[in-house]
């Protein structure tokens, strides 16, 4: 303690000012002189217990951002005194569980992050592991001609597949991350459902499905269109999967004072009660997925909504359909 600069001045100003007090009163009785001595001694005692006092705390503290920057978060220095030093050992109790739930997010992240690398490799592994496969038998000249261009086929499909991965992926990293910019435009729902139904045109006459619209012309809500187009699409496109030939997809929109809500229905096989809760989980496949699902459109759909304000939830009943519902609640534009 001594050793600290401060502290010794503040010392010999004490020592200064008593030896300068008793010089001063040598001349007054003997009894004047002793209670000046006494007095000045009791202060000497109390200035060195307080600081003594002070210094230990201060030390305490620096031995427990010492243990904080070393990811000891669990240590409480709160008290309940009123005073700078209890003040100062709050501020640091409350910057300590900041620090402590943001190492638990990184924590957190750190998982997400390699169980996301162990299921982009898992869906990159097999399409891979195929082509490779086919490549060799191309590679032989006494292949026939029909399996020559079945195979070739097969790899383009495979291409195309890790294209559309690598795509959705980079597109959910971007909005995960915080960088993409949701525009805030005054959208017409009936726009959106004809700009999503347009790519999914020949499938749907395929399997001679009856798409049904039905809502009010004018009923709309504030968002971007391309984005929402996009949602949509990967929810229509689960609709046509799982919809058998000759089945009906129900599109519905009405609006409120407080959202706009889009209704999608099928009369599908339905989703299974225990995949519900981890439907829009990414690379979640249900027990009715198709063989070729990853398992990242329906993610996809439900980032996107809720990054503009919206909410998508399911409900489904096996044997019975599914139904889809959006909501988008109403913002002002600016």
């Amino acid at each position: 303690m001594l050793r600290n600069r401060e502290i010794r001045v503040l010392f010999i100003a004490i020592i200064v000012i008593s030896i300068t007090m008793i010089t001063c009163v040598a001349w007054l009785p003997k009894s004047a002189l002793i209670a000046v001595i006494i007095a000045s001694i009791l202060i000497l005692i109390a200035v060195f217990t307080f600081t003594f006092w002070r210094y230990r705390e201060i030390e305490n503290l620096s031995s427990y951002l010492q243990k904080i920057s070393s990811g000891d978060y669990m240590l409480d220095v709160r008290d309940n005194h009123e005073g700078e030093l209890s003040i100062l050992k709050n501020n640091i109790y409350k910057v300590t569980l900041m620090l402590a739930e943001k190492s638990e997010l990184l924590r957190k992240d750190k998982i997400h992050l390699t169980d996301a690398i162990s299921d982009i490799s898992h869906q990159l592994k097999t399409p891979l592991t195929s082509m490779t496969v086919m490549t060799d038998l191309l590679s032989d000249a006494k292949l026939p001609a029909a399996k020559r261009v079945e195979f070739t086929h097969n790899i383009s499909t495979q291409l195309e597949r890790i294209e559309w991965l690598v795509t959705s992926l980079l597109k959910l990293s971007k909005i995960d991350a915080g960088t993409v910019t949701f525009k805030r435009d005054k959208i017409s729902v009936k726009n959106v459902i004809e700009k999503a139904l347009d790519p999914l045109r020949i499938p749907i006459e395929i399997k001679e499905q009856n798409i049904v619209v039905t809502g009010e012309e004018g009923v709309s809500f504030v968002g971007d269109l391309n984005w929402t187009v996009e949602a949509l699409i990967n929810i229509l496109k689960n609709c046509v999967e799982h919809t058998p030939e000759g089945g009906t997809i129900e599109l519905s929109f009405t609006e409120n004072i407080l959202y706009t809500e889009l209704t999608i229905k099928d009369n599908g096989k339905g989703i299974a009660k225990e995949d519900l809760p981890y439907l829009f989980n990414r690379f979640f496949k249900g027990k009715n997925a198709n063989e070729d699902s990853i398992g990242i459109g329906m993610a996809m759909a439900h980032s996107i909504v809720t990054n503009q304000n919206g909410h998508l939830d399911v409900t489904s009943e096996q044997g019975r359909g599914t139904i889809f519902r959006i909501k988008f609640y109403q913002q002002i534009t600016k």
